[in-house]
């Protein structure tokens, strides 16, 4: 087996095993500029990335509205249940694609077990949708 074969088999496993999850509640992206917010704010994120224009952060709604901090929309997260490695080829590439075709945007956050999509709240499960036929077309593609 090749190598590229080799990688696409081991992408197509992972696809197989992708194993979506909606987590509970809703979420929010926001900017958090002044050290006084952060120190709140980060207690309760459930993701953060230090941009050049301040903090941003993935927190729950409720927490940014208690915060008093700004937001343009509420997102869902999924969670991929399948291990993904860091240096992985090809799995929010594949995922990103199956949900742009369906118009749904997605922003894939890769942490160190998982990768985690936040989708618009109201697409959510048509998110989840996508993501189990796509998880079945690859189990598919094994049998």
């Amino acid at each position: 087996m090749t190598e590229t074969t080799s990688g696409k088999s081991d992408l197509m496993a992972t696809i197989a095993s992708l194993s979506p999850v909606l987590q509970p509640g809703t979420f929010v992206f926001c900017s958090v500029l002044h050290n006084a917010d952060a120190g709140d704010a980060m207690s309760v994120a459930v993701g953060s990335f230090i941009e050049d224009e301040g903090l941003s952060l993935i927190l729950p709604r409720t927490e940014a509205v208690r915060l008093g901090l700004i937001f343009d929309m509420t997102v869902r997260q999924i969670t991929l249940m399948v291990y993904s490695q860091l240096d992985g080829v090809g799995l929010s590439a594949t995922v990103s694609s199956a949900l742009a075709e369906k118009g749904i945007p997605a922003n894939i956050v890769a942490a160190t077990q998982h990768d985690h999509i936040f989708v618009p709240s109201r697409k959510a499960d048509k998110a989840m949708e996508v993501l189990r036929e796509l998880q079945k077309s690859a189990q598919d593609q094994f049998a």
